[in-house]
């Protein structure tokens, strides 16, 4: 499966996705009961948290990994049809990853600033907000040429981190430049991730679960960047080139 390669834009659309990522999990921890959104391992140590302390387990957490999952699982077969059809996947899963973050919208400006986060209604809306998440890590994984996650900062941290004792103490020129181009991604990566906790917390103590407009119209404005900057354009279009040229 060909990834899109546009260094510019790569960057560009890493850095929006991780803005997404990072108001979403503030947003769900703040405004649906300590609920990560994208940061979904980090369920499973409220999970752990709350049984140690003999606590209800929250049903959305229960939920939280397998819908994860199953929503990977469901973007890679996408994935695989839409290589059959010759198409190149990057904007049908950003569009997929809108429709999924409107319907989260949706449902909990529908119910008010007043939701029980553990009503049936709320816990669907979170796990459209889960599985937009995981379409979010799949596309960058299946999608994006070199990018870095846009959702595990741990990995991106320590990846910034020994890249860039590798520019300051590496003695292999080769080496020196390669760990050079790794630190700028995961360096856009990991901007956007905190630029969007900051925005994301702003916006929930402010205005509640509007806030999700945030995240939402970023993935739209992620969308748009696929389909109005020329070079990405074309370097989608390489990609969808060359898959239907591989099934040819």
């Amino acid at each position: 499966m060909e990834s899109v390669s546009d260094p510019l834009g790569t960057k560009l659309l890493t850095f929006v996705l991780s803005v997404i990522a990072g108001s979403v999990d503030v947003i769900g921890f703040l405004g649906l009961g300590t609920l990560f959104i994208a940061h979904i391992t980090g369920n499973l140590v409220i999970l752990a948290a709350r049984y140690a302390a003999g606590e209800h387990a929250p049903a959305a957490h229960l939920l939280s990994v397998p819908v994860f999952m199953i929503a990977l699982m469901a973007a890679r077969l996408l994935a695989a049809s839409l290589d059959r059809s010759g198409i190149a996947t990057l904007r049908p899963l950003l569009l997929l990853q809108f429709l999924l973050l409107s319907g989260f919208l949706a449902i909990c400006i529908g119910v008010g600033s007043v939701a029980d986060p553990n009503a049936a209604i709320m816990i669907v809306a979170a796990m459209l907000g889960v599985a937009a998440m995981a379409i979010q890590n799949a596309l960058v994984q299946l999608s994006l040429k070199d990018a870095p996650s846009t959702a595990v900062m741990t990995t991106n941290l320590t990846r910034f981190v020994l890249d860039l004792g590798e520019v300051w103490l590496g003695t292999n020129p080769d080496g020196h430049a390669k760990a050079m181009a790794r630190a700028q991604r995961t360096g856009v990566a990991i901007a956007g991730f905190v630029v969007g906790s900051a925005l994301g917390a702003w916006c929930q103590t402010h205005v509640g679960l509007w806030s999700l407009t945030v995240p939402t119209g970023l993935a739209l404005a992620a969308l748009v960047i696929t389909c109005c900057s020329r070079r990405f354009v074309q370097a989608v279009d390489r990609a969808g080139s060359s898959v239907r040229g591989e099934a040819a």
